[in-house]
């Protein structure tokens, strides 16, 4: 079972250092609101979604999270919050520990969008692990000729296998979709952690100088 961070790549980009959140603002660029001690970070209800400083466009990211538990509540009262990439794509955080057939709003769905392909859910205070190679929109002339593209593990277990997105999810930062963005983690009200967040950017395209022989 899956207890201990991962640790991240040399090459790696730590988007949250363990510490503090002097490279997170909420959406207007003020001060982050959430809590960061002993290596997590922790929703703080009511003071908003928390923004990274790093912008990306094509990368692969890491990230640990934790549902608290919730006995009492159900559906999107247990446990909620989300992964969205570039600001734009929401990858759901909820405790759907049991569930039979997850939907399109349960944990690992691409909110609205997919649902995921397995319930690879562990149960509620248990550490899990996103692990998301996430591939940008290609725009030309203002208009997209290639839409995003996403595979994500969950707990080891793909759940998304390299599927083309419809758009942006519900509730994006904006709709600039050529431009890189932040990794954003949402403020829905429940006490979720974080931890152990990092991301590798990918190169947009393979090296030209490539000779197969």
């Amino acid at each position: 079972m899956y207890t201990t961070p991962s640790p991240p790549p040399a090459d790696a980009i730590v988007l949250f250092n363990g510490m503090d959140l002097n490279n997170w603002t909420v959406r207007d660029g003020k001060p982050a609101g959430w809590r960061a001690e002993d290596g997590i970070l922790c929703v703080v209800s009511g003071t908003g979604d928390v923004l990274s400083a790093q912008r990306m466009a094509d990368f692969y990211l890491h990230l640990e999270f934790r549902c608290p538990d919730m006995p009492e509540a159900s559906g999107q009262a247990k446990g909620n919050s989300g992964v969205y990439l570039q600001g734009r794509y929401e990858i759901q955080v909820l405790d759907s520990f049991g569930v039979d057939l997850p939907s399109t709003d349960d944990c690992g769905a691409i909110y609205d969008q997919f649902a995921p392909l397995v319930n690879a859910c562990w149960p509620a205070m248990q550490w899990q692990a996103y692990d998301m190679i996430f591939r940008a929109p290609r725009v030309e002339e203002g208009s997209i000729v290639e839409h995003s593209r996403l595979t994500v593990f969950h707990n080891g277990r793909v759940i998304h296998n390299n599927v083309q997105l419809l758009g942006v999810t519900g509730g994006a930062l904006d709709e600039k979709v050529g431009e890189p963005g932040p990794l954003r983690l949402q403020d829905h009200g429940d006490v979720v952690a974080y931890r152990n967040i990092w991301a590798l950017p990918l190169a947009l395209r393979g090296s030209l100088q490539y000779d197969p022989g």
